[in-house]
C-alpha cells in the first residue's frame, strides 16, 4: 500500500521549556530495514501538520512504490493540527519514545530540535541530500542545517508575492499594477478603504510572516552577526512603524483568526472582505482548495518592495522533513525522503500538487510543466506564478534570522504578545519591540 493517512484532533499539551534532545528510544515504522532487503514493504510512520502535504507524500510513496517495486514503501501518514503536532514531537523527543520515523518541522519550530551543535533526535541527510545539493536552492537547505549536518529536506522556495482579487480592485478604480512599493500598497489600500469602507491587506497577528520580509528588505534581522538578540533594532521598528502606518491609514487590517492561513481567514477572503493578500509563493495552494469562489479573480504580482531596499523579496514559511535517528528503519526512510522532496520527479509534483515554487530552479524554467493549461494553479490565477517568480529571482535574499535557536522563542512572543499589543492595542512599535526585547532577553538568558 503506497499511503494511508489518519487525521487526530489531539488536544494541545504542555511542554519543557527546555528541550531533552535525545536520540534514544525507538520510531514507528515496522518491518526494519531488512523488509527493504527482502523485497517486502517498509512501513513508515509520519507526522504532519498540513492535510495538503499528506496527499502530497501520499503520491511521492506511489511514485516510489512505481520505480522501485522490489522496495515498496507502505506510509502512513497522521495529519495533526499545527501546535499539537509539534508539541506531541516534543514530548516524545523528551522521552525518547514515541517518535514517528519521518516528520514535518515547520521553519520557526526546528531549532526547538537541533541545538547549534548538532544534538538532536533527527538524523543526518547530508549524505542523502548530496546527489541532488548541486540543483536545489542552497539557502533553503541551510535553513535546517547545524553543525555541517543537514536535519531537514526543504519543500519550496516560499518567495513572497502579492495576491490582488482583480474584480474588486477595478470595481474601486485600482490597477494593481501600478502597485510597486509599500507607498504604493499603502496608497492603493488607503483608497480601497474609502471607496468601499472593506479591508485592503492584512495586519496579521498571529503569525510573523510579512515582518521578516520588511526587515529583510530594509537590511536587519531579529539578531545581529554574533547571534546576539535585537528585536528591537532600527530596522525591526521601522518595519513595525510603517505596518503600523498602513493600519492606521486603513491599508490593512486584523484578520479573524490572526493570519491569512486560517480557517476563519479563508472564508473572510473567499467573501471578498479583504482585497490584497502579501504572503509566500505556497498560498496558491490555499486559494484553490480553500477559496473556491475566487477562481479567475485573483492575480499574482511581485510583492511590494522598499525603494533602494537590500533585496526584493525573501523565502517565507517552510517545512523541513526529518527522520528521526531512533527510527527503525532510519536508512530506507531517508532514501525514500530525499526521492520524495529533492528529485526532479518531486520537484515537479511540488508544483503540480500543491502548487508551490519547488527548490529546483530549473522547474521554474520548464514551461511545459509551469503553463501547462491543464494544471489547476494555472486555470485558477489570471497570471502565472512563475512569470513572477522569474521575474524577481535574481533579488531573492535570505533571511539570516530563520537559523537562530532562538528563533521559536521570538516567534511566540510576537505572535502571542507583540503584534497584538502593536495592531490591536495601539502601542507604539519602539515601546512594544523595547519590552519584548526584555523579555525575551530574561527567557533566553541574555
Amino acid at each position: 500500500m503506497a499511503g494511508s493517512r489518519k487525521f487526530i484532533p489531539l488536544a494541545a499539551a504542555g511542554v519543557a521549556s527546555v528541550l531533552a534532545l535525545s536520540a534514544c528510544g525507538g520510531g514507528g515504522g515496522g518491518g526494519g530495514d531488512e523488509a527493504a532487503e527482502d523485497g517486502g514493504p517498509v512501513s513508515l510512520d509520519m507526522w504532519v501538520f498540513a492535510e495538503l502535504h499528506a496527499a502530497y507524500y501520499e503520491q511521492m510513496a506511489e511514485a516510489w512504490n512505481e520505480a522501485n517495486p522490489d522496495r515498496p514503501v507502505d506510509l502512513e501518514v497522521t495529519v495533526y493540527p499545527y501546535d499539537d503536532m509539534h508539541n506531541k514531537l516534543q514530548l516524545a523527543a523528551n522521552s525518547g519514545s514515541g517518535l514517528p520515523d519521518v516528520v514535518d518541522i515547520e521553519v520557526s519550530k526546528f531549532s526547538n530540535f537541533v541545538t547549534e551543535d548538532g544534538r538532536t533526535p533527527l538524523m543526518d541527510l547530508s549524505e542523502v541530500a548530496a546527489p541532488y545539493q548541486d540543483d536545489i536552492v542552497q539557502a533553503r537547505l541551510d535553513l535546517y542545517s547545524r553543525a555541517d549536518g543537514i536535519y531537514g529536506l526543504p519543500t519550496h522556495v516560499g518567495a513572497f508575492v502579492a495576491f490582488y482579487n482583480v474584480p474588486l480592485l477595478q470595481a474601486a478604480g485600482i490597477d494593481y499594477t501600478t502597485i510597486e512599493t509599500w507607498e504604493d500598497f499603502q496608497a492603493a489600500g488607503t483608497a480601497y478603504n474609502q471607496a468601499t469602507g472593506k479591508a485592503f491587506g492584512v495586519a496579521s497577528t498571529g503569525v510573523d510572516m510579512v515582518e521578516p520580509l520588511i526587515v529583510a528588505q530594509m537590511g536587519g534581522g531579529y539578531f545581529d552577526d554574533e547571534g546576539n538578540l535585537t528585536v528591537n533594532s532600527p530596522e525591526v521598528v521601522e518595519a513595525l512603524e510603517l505596518e503600523q502606518g498602513m493600519l492606521e491609514a486603513g491599508a490593512i487590517s486584523t484578520i479573524p483568526g490572526g493570519s491569512p492561513d486560517s480557517e476563519e481567514a479563508f472564508g473572510a477572503i473567499n467573501n471578498g472582505d479583504y482585497a490584497a493578500i502579501v504572503y509566500p509563493a505556497w498560498y496558491t495552494s490555499r486559494f484553490v482548495d480553500y477559496m473556491p469562489d475566487l477562481s479567475g479573480d485573483i492575480a499574482i504580482a511581485p510583492a511590494p518592495v522598499i525603494e533602494g531596499g537590500e533585496v526584493a523579496t525573501i523565502g517565507g514559511g517552510g517545512t523541513g522533513t526529518a527522520v528521526t535517528e531512533a527510527s527503525p528503519v532510519k536508512d530506507f526512510a531517508a532514501e525514500w525522503l530525499a526521492f520524495a522532496k529533492l528529485s526532479p520527479e518531486a520537484n515537479v509534483a511540488v508544483w503540480e500538487v500543491l502548487g508551490f515554487d519547488p527548490v529546483n530552479m530549473a522547474v521554474w524554467e520548464d514551461e511545459e510543466v509551469t503553463h501547462n493549461p491543464d494544471n489547476k494553479f494555472v486555470q485558477y490565477f489570471q497570471t502565472n506564478l512563475f512569470d513572477v517568480l522569474n521575474e524577481v529571482k535574481g533579488d531573492i535574499g535570505h533571511f539570516e534570522s530563520f537559523t537562530s535557536p532562538h528563533l521559536p522563542a521570538v516567534d511566540n512572543m510576537f505572535t502571542t504578545v507583540t503584534f497584538t499589543e502593536i495592531f490591536e492595542n495601539g502601542v507604539a512599535p519602539q515601546d512594544a519591540l523595547d519590552q519584548a526585547q526584555a523579555d525575551l532577553e530574561n527567557q533566553i538568558g541574555e
